[in-house]
Order: C-alpha cells, then sequence, then structure tokens
C-alpha cells in the first residue's frame, strides 16, 4: 500500500504562483508514475501533469504546459508550480499514483489518491 499526502494549497492572487506538494510513503518502490488531477465545482477531475515516479524520465502536461511546472526529488515527494495564476485554476488538487508501468494521466489508470487539497485564486 502506498499513502499519499498533499501539502501546500490555500489561497493566491490572479497572476502570483503556488506550489503544492504530495508526499509518498509505504511501498513507494512500486510506484511507476505520479500525478495531479484537479476538479473544479461541478467539473470533471481533469489531468494536470504526470511524471515518472522515480527516473523523471517521461513527463505529461496538459493544455496548461506553459505555466506548470511538475518535478520530483529523490525523497518520495512530487511537486506542482502553477504560474501566471488565473481565478480558473480554483479547484481541488489531488496528488495520484500508478503503478503497473503505465502513467496515471487518466483516473482509471491510477491506483492511489491523495485527499486533495484545495486551491483558491482570487482575481
Amino acid at each position: 500500500q502506498v499513502q499519499l499526502v498533499e501539502t501546500g494549497g490555500g489561497r493566491a492572487q490572479a497572476g502570483g504562483s503556488l506550489r503544492i506538494s504530495c508526499t509518498a510513503s509505504g511501498r513507494t518502490s512500486d510506484l511507476f508514475g505520479g500525478a495531479w488531477f484537479r476538479q473544479a465545482p461541478g467539473s470533471e477531475r481533469e489531468i494536470v501533469a504526470a511524471i515518472s515516479w522515480h527516473d523523471s524520465d517521461q513527463t505529461h502536461a496538459d493544455s496548461k504546459k506553459n505555466r506548470i511546472t511538475i518535478s520530483r526529488d529523490n525523497e518520495n515527494t512530487m511537486y506542482l508550480q502553477i504560474n501566471s495564476l488565473k481565478p480558473e485554476d480554483t479547484a481541488v488538487y489531488y496528488c495520484a499514483a500508478s503503478l503497473n508501468w503505465i502513467l496515471p494521466t487518466i483516473p482509471s489508470r491510477v491506483d492511489y489518491w491523495g485527499q486533495g487539497i484545495q486551491v483558491t485564486v482570487s482575481s
């Protein structure tokens, strides 16, 4: 089993930057990929970015990629940096992780979810 815990959310101003973190514990050696999803009220959960967990060789970023950076360190923590924040970035952000040699770019590929963390961007 793997546990994922997000930290670093909260309120930010439009135009600013925010970094959120996800720390994994448990059988982290089993992980292949990590990802950030987000879900705004009334919307479906959507992929923000994904990365291979242990070597960072593979990354995936959606249309928001010019403002988004996904990264990881060697201590089982994954990060999401969002620059030039917009009010439409307001959402609950979820950390996700996958097994089985596949990046978790859609919810059905996710084996573990974090509890989610609120990010609110005001104009």
